[in-house]
């Protein structure tokens, strides 16, 4: 089984129409569509925008349906120059921007019980994802940092960047990395830019979020299409 997560509906609608024999199913209070795409068994769900909607999504996707990998598929932010819209990345890594206890004396990022402040995707998984994308659209591997904010202030980017060595801003990865670290579950992340450093960051988004969706979910479609089976 493998997993599918977005945060919106314009972000998995493409591969939900795709599946063959859909069924849907509630846990948790998350609604899954569960199917076959390419004979591999899917199970995806739309979490809503955000950290703890993410993490209540991965729960209840990890404790239902116990799948091999979990894909974070959607759009990001840029915090590069390196990075301009409607490019690709995958995370390397994915940390938590908005997770500070410094005042106690914690490095800023570190996820108090656990001390970890980087969570590592799978590195065979996202290596194979890469490979999926058109040849003038390969993604980077970088650091994806995440939080409950959309960061479009060019001091805030330049914070992240600064203090994190991140190239890209989310409001969900990180949160689900975070969910599967303690599940123990390997995961993915497939972004595209729909917004880039340079500009009014909220109208690109709504300009080029439907656009950059499809990107990442027709790379997440070849994945499953070329190496689904090792994860069956």
């Amino acid at each position: 089984m493998i997993g599918i997560i977005a945060a919106m509906d314009l972000e998995l609608d493409m591969i939900r129409s795709k599946l063959d024999n859909t069924v849907t199913e509630v846990a948790g209070g998350i609604t899954f569509y569960r199917g076959k795409y390419r004979n591999n068994e899917v199970a995806c769900a739309v979490c809503g925008m955000g950290k703890v909607f993410a993490a209540m999504c991965t729960e209840a996707m990890i404790i239902k349906y116990s799948p091999k990998l979990i894909i974070n598929t959607g759009v990001a932010g840029s915090l590069s120059g390196g990075l301009k819209q409607l490019d690709s990345a995958v995370a390397e890594k994915c940390v938590q921007h908005d997770m500070d206890t410094s005042p106690l004396g914690d490095p800023v990022g570190m996820i108090s019980g656990i001390n970890k402040i980087y969570f590592d995707a799978d590195k065979k998984a996202s290596e194979q994802l890469i490979k999926c994308y058109d040849e003038d659209k390969k993604p980077k591997l970088c650091t994806i940092a995440t939080g409950d904010v959309f960061v479009s202030d060019k001091d805030k980017k330049k914070h992240i960047v600064d203090t994190f060595g991140a190239s890209v801003c989310d409001m969900e990865s990180g949160a689900i990395a975070h969910v599967c670290f303690a599940a123990d579950t390997p995961f993915v992340i497939s972004r595209v830019m729909s917004d880039g450093t340079e500009g009014d960051a909220a109208l690109d988004y709504f300009t080029l979020r439907g656009i950059a969706a499809d990107m990442s979910c027709t790379a997440v479609l070849k994945f499953i299409q070329k190496y689904g089976e090792q994860y069956a």
